[in-house]
């Protein structure tokens, strides 16, 4: 079995086209979730090749460097707290999340993360929730107020500041515009 680390899955359908790229390839995939898939054979040079030009074509990439990779997970799990909608409950920091899940030093991730994307950690949870909330804003089924309480924010006032610091509006400005795109998730920073 090899397991294939894999950038920009950050959905459902992005396990789903993986998935059928892989098996179009001629491979018996074991598993796929957000950032890998697991295939039922050594791979050799060739084959990666071949998965590397297929998963390209649909705008992933596979990842061989081993701290592209980390990166590539710390990124994973954080949207999946995000778009999951595992904040609203959190009992522990994010930074306690990554550490248990990848089983490496928080600020061995901190650092690495900075260094590959040029942004800590925090900025980027805040701009992926802040990507969140304009998402959730767009569907018009929750008030802020909601919003906030499910993405663990403290309180409406805690969320709009960021909101503001990151897009330059205030959600109820952005919320009567909504000529704000939003981007995809994989071009967030």
């Amino acid at each position: 079995m090899t397991e294939i680390s894999i950038k920009n899955m950050v959905c459902d359908r992005c396990i789903r086209l993986v998935r059928e790229e892989l098996a179009s390839l001629g491979f018996k995939v074991v598993n796929v979730e957000l950032g890998k898939a697991i295939v039922d054979q050594q791979l050799e040079r060739p084959d990666r090749e071949r998965i590397a030009a297929v998963l390209h074509n649909s705008g992933f990439e596979l990842l061989e460097d081993r701290k592209a990779q980390l990166v590539d997970q710390i990124k994973t799990i954080i949207i999946k707290l995000i778009y999951g909608d595992q904040l609203e409950n959190l009992k522990e920091n994010i930074s306690d999340i990554l550490a248990r899940e990848i089983g490496r030093n928080y600020q061995y991730l901190s650092t690495l993360f900075s260094s590959v994307m040029g942004v800590t950690i925090e900025r980027y949870v805040i701009v992926q929730k802040i990507e969140r909330v304009k998402e959730l804003m767009t569907y018009n089924e929750l008030t802020i107020s909601e919003i906030a309480y499910r993405l663990g924010y403290s309180s409406v006032q805690h969320l709009s500041n960021q909101f503001r610091t990151v897009t330059g509006l205030s959600p109820t400005h952005f919320k009567k515009l909504r000529s704000e795109s939003r981007k995809p998730l994989d071009q967030v920073l």
